[in-house]
């Protein structure tokens, strides 16, 4: 169950969990009260029955309820969607910018993420995930012959790398990058305009992971990464200079 957001379920948790000796609904009541919170011992007794059928507390006789092992990594796993969020949304304040400056910032995350994805790929990569990574790579030349939009390819081919690296933390923060959409958009756009489509770079990349080979992995990354910081550079001195002709300055 998702506690993450729950009004009660996660305070009360954190609250069992932060206490020693086990605790009742009085304590907690009184706990709440003393931070300006109001809630009745019945809500609180309901929210404490809830907890204890899913797992995360125990109940020791009449002394009150002490908090499981599960409870407490409920607690962390819950503390972390939250801390997630917080990232997930600044960035998407970030990525929903216009203004392409801001892509800069995103290839510079990118970059120190995904050159250690890449490197940790090498050496960890599964033959199941070298096919995947393979099928991605052949959707993308596909797609591109036939004029298609190579957006979703790019995002697939980059997160089966993140997910062969076996890194949740790298995993979750390409994941934050790579669902929001814009920056794929963005390089569709400048994939059209340079003439560039980065299929060398991807097949770079590729033939670096397949040979197992970590150190031409992190190279061959940052080669495209670089490629797509000095594209997103060249567009925006091009759209620079188009407004400022049609401003008449």
């Amino acid at each position: 169950m998702e506690i993450a957001k729950d009004k009660w379920k996660k305070p009360i948790l954190e609250l069992i969990g932060n206490s020693k000796e086990p605790v009742g609904s009085w304590y907690i009541v009184n706990n709440f009260k003393k931070n300006g919170i109001e809630v009745s011992s019945a809500t609180v007794g309901r929210e404490l029955n809830e907890l204890e059928t899913l797992g995360y507390v125990e109940k020791i006789g009449f002394k009150g309820r002490l908090i499981t092992p599960l409870g407490k990594k409920i607690i962390e796993d819950a503390n972390t969607t939250l801390e997630l969020d917080y990232y997930k949304n600044s960035l998407e304040s970030l990525l929903s910018s216009h203004v392409l400056e801001n892509f800069i910032m995103v290839l510079e995350a990118r970059s120190a993420i995904e050159r250690q994805t890449a490197r940790l790929a090498a050496e960890r990569i599964t033959d199941e995930e070298l096919a995947e990574l393979k099928r991605c790579y052949a959707n993308q030349q596909m797609h591109s012959s036939d004029r298609q939009s190579i957006a979703k390819d790019d995002i697939a081919f980059h997160s089966c790398i993140a997910k062969a690296s076996k890194n949740k933390a790298l995993v979750s923060l390409y994941m934050m990058l790579s669902t929001m959409g814009q920056q794929s958009e963005l390089f569709e756009q400048l994939r059209h305009r340079v003439g560039d489509n980065y299929r060398t770079y991807h097949l770079s990349i590729l033939e670096a992971i397949e040979k197992h080979n970590p150190d031409q992995a992190e190279e061959s990354m940052m080669d495209h990464l670089q490629k797509l910081t000095h594209d997103v550079n060249q567009y925006w001195n091009e759209y620079m200079r188009k407004r400022k002709d049609g401003d008449g300055v």
